[in-house]
C-alpha cells in the first residue's frame, strides 16, 4: 500500500497525520463519542429519493423487512446475477443492513429534554429533519458502520450520480475504472489538474469519502456467520481490491491521499471552532451536569489538540481570487454539496443511509465553520446571547462522529499496512 509523503494542495504529509492522529486524535475522540451527547443522532431515514424511482430486485415483497419502532418498510437492494439468489442475498443484505432504532422509554425522555434545552438556547436555524414526524433517534453505537450486503448497481448508481453530476464534471470527461462507463479514465487527471484549487478540492473530498467509507466496510466486514453469532473483522483481500496500486491500476494510492486530504479539511474545521466552544454559555447537556461538564473538558482537549497540529490545511487558499467570483464558486459549492446530502435519500440500504447522511452533514457542518471564520473570531467579543454563528446538536454531533469516521479510516490504514505486511512474509 504505497501512501507516503507529500499530499497535493497542501503543506502536510502522510506520515505526520498517521503519527498525530494514531496516538492524539484517536483516543480521545472514540471516547468522547462514547458519550450519551454524541451517541444520539437524530435523523430522517424516511424521505424519499428525489432523483428516481427505485426498481431493484430488492424492492420485492420478500425483501421487504420492518425495522425495530420503525413505520416505513425497509427494502435493502442486493444485486445477484442468477434470480434464483436475488430472495437469498436480499435477506441477508436486509438483516445486515436494518438500523436497530430501539430505545428505552428512560432515554426517550432524556432525549426530549435536552432538545427542549437546545429550542430555548436561541439557535441559529432549525433543520428540516429535526421537526419532520418521521425523524427518529437512533443509538450510534447500537448501529455501527459496517458490512451490509449493499453492492452491485444499485450502490454504483449512488456514487455514479455523486460524481457524474455533482462534481463540476463535464459527461465528455471520464472517471477511471467506472464500471458504468467504457473506454474510462482518458484524460480525467489533466482534466482535474486543470480545475481551480477550490473544485479540486471538492472532488478529492467527495473522494476521499468514498475511499473512508469503503475502508470502513472492509476493517468490519462479515468474516463469518452461524445460528448463534455472527463474526465481524478486516478483510484483507476486499480491501485489496479496492486500494491495492495494481488491482486498482493506479487508483487505489490516490483515493487513500483523498481520505488523508478530507481529514485535513475536518481538522481544520475542529480547530477553528474552538472559540465556539469555549464559551461559557456553550453546554453538552444530557441532564447530567458532571458527567456534562467532564464531557466539554474532554471537548475542549480534543480541540486544543486539534488546534496544536503542525501542518494544518489553509483555507484562505479557496475563494481567494475576485470578490464576485468568489462569492459566485462559493455558491455553487455549497449548493453542489447540499445536492450531494440529498442523494444520501436514495441510498436504499437504511444503515447505509444513516452514516452517508450523517457523515455528509458532518462535512458539510465542517465546510460552514471553514466559511464563516470571522463570524467565529468574534464570538469571544460578543456581549449578546445570539451569536452571528449557530450549530444545533444535530450538526455538532454529525461533525463530530463525521470526523471520528475519518479518525478511524486513518487508524485503519495503519492495521491493514501490517496485515498485508504478515502476508508477504
Amino acid at each position: 500500500m504505497k501512501v507516503t509523503g507529500t499530499l497535493d494542495d497542501c503543506a502536510c504529509d502522510v506520515e505526520t497525520i498517521d503519527s498525530f492522529n494514531n496516538k492524539e486524535i484517536f483516543p480521545k475522540l472514540q471516547k468522547l463519542l462514547s458519550s450519551d451527547y454524541f451517541r444520539f443522532y437524530k435523523v430522517n431515514l424516511n424521505n424519499p429519493c428525489p432523483f428516481w424511482t427505485d426498481h431493484s430486485q430488492c424492492g420485492l415483497k420478500y425483501c421487504a423487512v420492518k425495522p425495530l419502532l420503525l413505520d416505513v418498510d425497509y427494502f435493502p437492494p442486493q444485486y445477484s446475477e442468477a434470480a434464483s439468489q436475488d430472495i437469498e442475498e436480499c435477506e441477508k443484505a436486509e438483516k445486515l443492513g436494518a438500523v436497530d432504532g430501539s430505545l428505552s422509554d428512560e432515554t426517550r425522555q432524556a432525549l426530549q429534554e435536552w432538545k427542549k434545552h437546545d429550542d430555548e438556547s436561541d439557535r441559529f436555524c432549525m433543520l428540516d429533519d429535526e421537526d419532520s414526524p418521521k425523524s427518529q433517534y437512533v443509538d450510534l453505537l447500537l448501529n455501527p458502520e459496517r458490512f451490509t450486503g449493499y453492492k452491485g448497481p444499485e450502490a454504483w448508481r449512488i456514487w455514479n450520480s455523486i460524481y457524474e453530476e455533482n462534481c463540476f464534471k463535464p459527461y465528455s470527461v471520464k472517471r477511471p475504472l467506472n464500471p458504468l462507463a467504457s473506454n474510462s479514465g482518458q484524460g480525467f487527471y489533466r482534466w482535474l489538474e486543470g480545475l481551480c484549487v477550490e473544485k479540486r478540492a471538492f472532488f478529492r473530498l467527495v473522494s476521499g469519502l468514498h475511499a473512508s467509507i469503503n475502508t470502513h466496510l472492509s476493517a468490519r466486514y462479515l468474516l463469518d456467520e452461524n445460528w448463534f453469532e455472527m463474526k465481524w473483522g478486516h478483510n484483507v483481500s476486499e480491501f485489496q481490491q479496492r486500494f491495492d496500486e495494481e488491482l486498482t491500476e493506479g487508483e487505489g494510492p490516490k483515493r487513500l491521499r483523498n481520505l488523508y486530504f478530507l481529514y485535513l479539511i475536518e481538522l481544520r474545521a475542529l480547530a477553528k471552532i474552538l472559540p465556539y466552544f469555549e464559551r461559557p454559555a456553550f453546554h453538552l447537556y444530557t441532564g447530567q451536569r458532571t458527567q456534562d461538564n467532564e464531557n466539554k473538558k474532554l471537548l475542549l482537549e480534543l480541540l486544543h489538540v486539534a488546534k496544536s497540529f503542525p501542518l494544518h490545511f489553509d483555507e484562505t487558499a479557496l475563494f481567494a481570487g475576485n470578490k464576485k467570483e468568489a462569492m459566485k464558486l462559493k455558491e455553487d459549492f455549497k449548493m453542489t454539496f447540499k445536492n450531494i446530502s440529498r442523494i444520501m435519500d436514495c441510498v436504499e440500504c437504511f444503515k447505509c443511509r444513516l452514516w452517508g447522511k450523517l457523515q455528509t452533514q458532518g462535512l458539510g457542518t465542517a465546510l460552514k465553520i471553514l466559511f464563516s471564520e470571522r463570524q467565529i473570531e468574534a464570538m469571544p467579543n460578543m456581549s449578546n446571547t445570539n451569536p452571528s454563528f449557530q450549530l444545533s446538536r444535530q450538526e455538532i454531533v454529525s461533525l463530530f462522529n463525521a470526523f471520528g469516521r475519518i479518525s478511524t479510516s486513518v487508524r485503519e490504514l495503519e492495521n491493514f499496512r501490517s496485515l498485508l505486511s504478515n502476508l508477504k512474509q
